[in-house]
């Protein structure tokens, strides 16, 4: 069995053959350990891309942001509206597709100016079979995915990162704000701040793993069957429901089955998971 330092040697000795990167930077679990390890092996060759849009929650950007300073990475930030895309908002099951060919299609744009000659991506292997129609993206794209092709799992990133240090080694998995809708489901401006505030407010009172799935004026939240408990504890749920009504939802519910990776798919009828999650 590869060791973890096998892995990571063999991710380094990659970088190295790619010369020069932009690695498309979410801060997230993935993405800061593929930055780390570039910037480490590369020095100024490599740089952050991170764009900014209504479904990527200003938390990250400033997470991200945050990260670069520290690490003195060389930092671009780019918008990229998806509810500009043709057929976006209508939330279609190859939704995925259509963003990261318009997201990765400006990154590239971005490389190019900067002299990067590759874009790299932060997908594991855990990643593979799942149902992810924006792979298809980075596949006709040219994009590299420097994780998969080491073989390192979403539990290899996460040891490795604690080794390295990393403040991202035990953060919760997250997913850009448009897979908190039910396929079909039109995406606007509103909802996703919606979401995204309902979300908020559960990390500020100190859950963990959250996901609140917006099912037209339904909120449904997903914690960890473990953290129910502490949302009934304190009159914390009263201030929750009190909370997401005033954000413009008529009811406010718990999954009852917790959090769950990829739950929306269920509505597709096939035993898959979400592209973005």
């Amino acid at each position: 069995m590869t060791s973890l330092e096998e892995k990571k040697q063999k991710l380094e000795e990659y970088l190295k053959e790619l010369g020069s990167v932009a690695v498309a930077f979410s801060s997230g679990v993935d993405s800061t350990f593929l930055l780390k390890v570039a910037h480490d092996v590369l020095g100024d060759r490599a740089i952050a891309v991170t764009t900014r849009s209504c479904s990527f929650p200003a938390r990250e950007l400033k997470e991200a942001t945050a990260f670069c300073e520290k690490e003195g990475i060389r930092h671009i930030v780019i918008d990229s509206e998806e509810l500009s895309i043709e057929g976006f908002r209508h939330n279609p099951k190859n939704r995925c597709y259509l963003c990261k060919w318009e997201l990765f299609t400006k990154i590239g744009e971005m490389a190019r100016e900067h002299g990067a000659a590759n874009v790299v991506e932060g997908s594991n292997l855990d990643d593979e079979g799942d149902y992810r129609p924006g792979m298809q993206a980075v596949a006709e794209l040219g994009i590299k995915s420097p994780l998969r092709y080491a073989g390192l799992t979403k539990a290899d990133i996460r040891a490795l990162s604690r080794e390295l240090g990393l403040p991202t080694w035990d953060k919760p998995s997250f997913a850009c704000l448009a897979s908190r809708f039910v396929y079909g489901e039109e995406i606007t401006e509103e909802k996703l701040g919606m979401v995204d505030r309902a979300e908020q407010w559960l990390l500020d009172e100190g859950f963990h793993q959250v996901r609140v799935r917006i099912h037209g004026k339904i909120a449904r939240i997903e914690l960890e069957p473990e953290e129910f408990s502490r949302l009934f504890a304190d009159e914390r749920a009263e201030r929750a429901n009190r909370y997401m009504k005033s954000l413009g939802f008529d009811y406010v519910t718990l999954d009852l089955g917790g959090y769950e990776m990829g739950s929306m798919n269920k509505t597709l009828g096939q035993e898959i998971k979400s592209e973005s999650e």
